[in-house]
């Protein structure tokens, strides 16, 4: 029931963030008179499929991703197997990312060329259990093709700053200086243009946090362990707060959303979550996390705060693991 109501969830928001972009476009058709809106969407569609092509390369970059085999990594290598069999996917490549930062990431094109890694570090401080919850979330991203729902859904806050972008600037430099008429209606759209792009962004964040929830019901699916995936996150959490503010901007960089929990938040997000560690062993097991769930609640500021995360509050997420015990 509860998977079911994300996938409404999902379908509304969708439906939405469409509507919101069809009405920004007929605005502009009414007020100008021209179709030059086709331009705009052009333009984005070009952006969006070349960032599609090329962003797993940048991933790989940026992440500093080594794929390794299975004479390397056999554990690794036997458990994305299992999980990816269970889940009726494609196996995906293996890497291990050698930043200093525990997390662990899926990403790629399609489910053929899907690509799933863990860093070093979490490997070295993650239970056997514990990884394979993990890992668990990571695949359900890849069924879901959440990269690629993600990805397609941006378009549509790009569209709208372009045409604010473009508005704004023939508003001031076109017909403002000869024609003051003729440069109202171009700041109008402009600003309708930057609302409707704050608004759909918000939309594209709300729709990565419930894909962020899809995954771990799916992790809680494959291995029939919440518990273990909310242990995990506690520890990456854990882990995340221990790395110096300086390590942490130069090896995160601009890929906030590939982390499976908000590293620049994680100090705030480890008082949270220590509380369903009850007997301080620095893990949740099954019996914590059913008493967590009972009890814990996210504060109305975390709340708001989560309006311009790409992750859900680490108090909401564990709280409705407990929920598929």
């Amino acid at each position: 029931m509860r998977t079911a109501w994300l996938k409404v969830r999902m379908g509304l928001s969708v439906l939405l963030l469409f509507a919101v972009i069809f009405a920004l476009l007929w605005t502009i058709a009414v007020i100008t008179g021209v179709g030059t809106w086709p331009v705009f969407v052009l333009l984005a569609f070009v952006i969006v499929s070349i960032q599609f092509f090329i962003g797993p390369k940048i991933v790989e970059l940026t992440m500093r991703i080594r794929y390794v085999s299975e004479q390397e990594q056999p554990g690794l290598h036997r458990m994305v197997s299992e999980l990816a069999r269970k889940a009726g996917i494609p196996k995906p490549r293996v890497g291990i990312s050698e930043i200093s930062i525990p997390n662990a990431f899926a990403f790629g094109t399609s489910k053929r060329t899907a690509r799933v890694c863990v860093t070093r570090r979490l490997l070295e401080m993650l239970r056997r259990e514990e990884l394979e919850a993990v890992l668990g979330h990571e695949l359900s991203h890849i069924k879901h093709r959440d990269m690629a729902v993600i990805t397609a859904l941006s378009v549509i806050p790009m569209i709208c700053y372009f045409i604010y972008f473009s508005f704004f600037w023939s508003g001031i430099f076109g017909g403002g200086g000869r024609n003051r008429e003729g440069a109202l209606p171009m700041m109008a759209i402009a600003l309708i243009a930057f609302v409707v792009y704050f608004i759909s962004n918000l939309i594209v964040l709300y729709v990565s946090r419930i894909r962020e929830y899809y995954a771990d019901a799916g992790s809680a699916e494959l291995t029939r362990k919440p518990h273990a995936l909310a242990s995990a996150l506690y520890r990456m959490i854990y882990g995340n707060a221990r790395v110096q503010p300086d390590t942490m901007k130069k090896e995160m960089g601009s890929m906030r959303a590939f982390f499976a929990a908000d590293p620049l938040t994680a100090r705030g997000d480890l008082k949270d979550l220590s509380a369903a560690d009850l007997d301080r062993d620095g893990t949740i097991d099954a019996y914590e996390l059913k008493l967590f769930a009972e009890r814990a609640k996210a504060s109305r500021a975390d709340r708001l705060m989560e309006l311009f995360s790409t992750h859900p509050n680490p108090v909401s997420r564990v709280k409705r693991l407990g929920a598929y015990s």
